[in-house]
């Protein structure tokens, strides 16, 4: 297991984009959890590995191809990028574009997306400090927050995401 800074993050992102296009290819990817955490919101110093969903044109056997090389290049483990959060994703929204480069543009999903996934992970302290950051990204009321994070929750994890985002907003915004 790896852990990798922001540095290491646009580096590789990069090096994943000059690759694609000395193929003539173009990696278009949504990134999600702790590599957003670490790109956009500068959370915390750095994360174990990339979770992305590899969005067409891309070929996800391409794109891990072309991984491969760069975790060869760098001695980083195999699965620095991967996709296996393509499970975890209910819908996919539309968020900013957290990076672009020759042959590669990263984007990542809505606020409410991505809290929606870290309080249906809820493993760690590190996805509670994750999830309260998420939210203090999100303007309105309990209601209007919560209905908006319900509609990407992950189907058997509801009632667990919504205890943990009942913790949160309790201790940041007191009683709802």
């Amino acid at each position: 297991m790896g852990v990798f800074t922001k540095t290491d993050v646009i580096e590789a992102l990069t090096r994943l984009g000059e690759l694609a296009a000395a193929r003539g290819e173009t990696i278009d990817l949504v990134l999600v959890g702790g590599g957003v955490m670490v790109l956009e919101f500068e959370a915390r110093a750095s994360t174990r590995d990339l979770d992305v969903l590899i969005l067409p044109p891309s070929e996800p056997s391409s794109v891990r191809m072309l991984a491969a090389i760069v975790s060869e290049e760098r001695s980083w483990p195999d699965d620095w990028l991967n996709d296996a959060a393509k499970g975890f994703l209910v819908g996919l929204s539309t968020g900013p574009i957290l990076f672009s480069a020759s042959g590669i543009t990263v984007r990542r999903p809505s606020i409410e997306q991505l809290l929606a996934m870290k309080l249906c992970a809820w493993r760690d302290d590190i996805d509670i400090a994750d999830a309260r950051r998420l939210l203090k990204e999100l303007n309105g009321g309990y209601n209007e927050v919560w209905n908006e994070v319900a509609k990407f929750l992950f189907p058997g994890r509801e009632l667990s995401a919504k205890y943990g985002f009942d913790d949160i907003w309790d201790k940041d915004h007191g009683s709802h």
